[in-house]
């Protein structure tokens, strides 16, 4: 399959990602210093997580980062190679399984605009880069690469709508395009991968609410 790519037809912002503190920012041309989408979010999920290192010890929670980590960097990476039209280049039996399941749901994506899009908004003072934004199931999208070692439950996830919803509103900021759909997609290690759809409009006020708590924090 072959996926078609559309040209944006304003310039693409330059952003220059910097970290202080362990804390990821990105500076505008303007020269304004936003921190990123996930940055912002990461209070979200901060406490739950805590208590889970906590309860399953330090160590222990470290290596299961890490690796899931690694697997969602590739993951992202052979997504991208892929509606890019290149060849796979696989490194593991366990990459070629996870992400043969995966590809039926990427056969959903056409009419690409962009992809690893690095993006800002005044608004919401916020940057990031979004993974994908194209059409998925025919509607124009901003669509999210996620991995799992097990099922998502869409109550789970309103930290990755929040996410989204930041980039649809940085997309229409810098290129006068609305987006309001958001394809959340999640490969799940052995087993079937998730679809989950919804709308900016429904979380972006909460976005902003955390963008706040970090400004005052």
């Amino acid at each position: 399959m072959k996926f078609t790519h559309l040209e944006l037809d304003k310039e693409v912002p330059s952003l220059k990602q910097i970290n202080e503190d362990g804390t990821r920012y990105y500076v505008t041309p303007e020269g304004n210093k936003y921190p990123s989408v996930t940055t912002i979010l990461s209070h979200h999920n901060k406490k739950s997580i805590m208590e889970w290192r906590n309860r399953i010890g330090h160590e222990k929670a470290q290596k299961i980062t890490t690796q899931a980590s690694v697997r969602g960097t590739r993951i992202h990476k052979i997504c991208e190679d892929y509606l890019n039209n290149e060849e796979i280049e696989y490194k593991t039996p366990l990459e070629r399984e996870q992400f043969e399941t995966f590809k039926p749901i990427i056969h959903n994506i056409d009419n690409i605009y962009a992809q690893e899009l690095r993006m800002y908004s005044d608004h919401l003072r916020a940057a990031g880069t979004v993974d994908c934004v194209g059409e998925f199931m025919g509607k124009l999208s901003i669509i999210d690469f996620k991995t799992s070692s097990k099922p998502k439950k869409k109550e789970w996830i309103d930290n990755y709508f929040m996410q989204c919803a930041a980039y649809a509103v940085m997309f229409e900021e810098r290129f006068n395009i609305p987006i309001s759909n958001l394809a959340v997609l999640i490969s799940v290690q052995d087993s079937t991968p998730q679809i989950f759809i919804e709308k900016r409009d429904n979380f972006i006020n909460r976005f902003l609410e955390y963008r706040d708590l970090n400004e005052s924090s």
